[in-house]
């Protein structure tokens, strides 16, 4: 009877023991760590409760209060087109990639979203999976900032202001959703015409670009010709105008002759007309010696004395 005296003491002894191991186990769940780039939320009986920062913290061992982590320093991405298997490996998305322009094209683009938490509480409790909706919107703004320009612009100038418009429009609409996720770029890492038609889209590129240097020679060869004939034309314009000023100045000048010679003809007719007579003759004959006489009473005898200078007479 003693052995089986020990026994029951002994189990009464363990029992507690293991009772007391139990709960101090179970209590001890309650312990958790919360890292430099993360955030913890606290839950009692599935209700958020509070946010606690990072270092060594306890609640209520599950299910009275639980904990969720929420890395909130990471920086996520997701893609678009295509699938990174491993460093440096790919797979491509056709279904995703494939794409209609706005003048009809297709296009076949490659993207890249990167975003991170912004609100832990909003991301845990508001938003059931950041990778579906994240892609989904990013996807759908892709396409509609795409169909909204033509081929050439995507492939070209309106690359980078379609991948800020696409970030523009997945951060409204995830504002919206209220989902505290925070879009910090979208790049498209590979914008290209479709395998099967990269041949003749080139084809079509060089004669865009055929076109465009001769465009350029035709505006070089404009700008070349157009200041020389205008330098030409003014050059002729400004003979004229100096011409023009000189006929009327000699005008002026004839008319203003003209106005004298009357004011002295009205005041002296007959020597006013001798002295013009004179003047005509000296004019025509130049430099030669003459003696001019006339028998008319109605005239002035004139005499030129040219010939007397070198001593001679007539």
């Amino acid at each position: 009877m003693e052995p089986k005296k020990d026994y029951t003491k002994l189990i009464k002894i363990i029992v507690p023991v293991i009772i007391i191991a139990v709960i101090a186990i179970y209590f001890l769940t309650g312990f958790y760590r919360v890292e430099p780039a993360e955030v913890g939320l606290v839950k009692r009986f599935g209700e958020y409760q509070k946010q606690v920062g990072p270092g060594l913290h306890y609640h209520l061992p599950y299910p009275i209060e639980s904990i969720v982590i929420v890395n909130v320093s990471e920086l996520r991405k997701k893609e678009i087109g295509f699938q990174t298997i491993s460093p440096g490996r790919y797979s491509s998305r056709e279904n995703e990639a494939l794409m209609l322009t706005g003048d009809g094209n297709i296009v076949y683009a490659e993207a890249v979203i990167q975003y991170f938490i912004s609100d832990a509480e909003k991301f845990a409790f508001n938003l059931k999976s950041d990778e579906d909706i994240v892609k989904s919107y990013a996807s759908s703004a892709l396409r509609e900032e795409v169909a909204a320009v033509t081929v050439d612009e995507i492939l070209t100038v309106s690359r980078n202001a379609i991948a800020l418009r696409t970030a523009d429009r997945v951060q409204q609409e995830l504002n919206e959703l209220g989902v505290g996720i925070q879009v910090k770029n979208v790049y498209l890492q590979e914008v290209s015409p479709p395998q099967q038609v990269i041949a003749a889209f080139d084809d079509v590129n060089s004669a865009k670009q055929d076109r465009e240097q001769f465009i350029y020679k035709a505006e070089e060869y404009k700008n070349e010709i157009i200041p020389k004939a205008e330098g030409q034309a003014n050059e002729v314009l400004n003979e004229a105008e100096a011409y023009a000023r000189s006929k009327v100045l000699k005008a002026q000048g004839e008319s203003s002759r003209f106005t004298s010679i009357l004011k002295e003809y009205i005041n002296a007719p007959r020597v006013t007309k001798t002295r013009l007579y004179l003047e005509t003759v000296d004019k025509v004959l130049g430099e030669s010696e003459k003696i001019i006489t006339t028998n008319s009473e109605d005239l002035l005898k004139f005499f030129d004395i040219t010939g007397y200078k070198g001593g001679g007479s007539q």
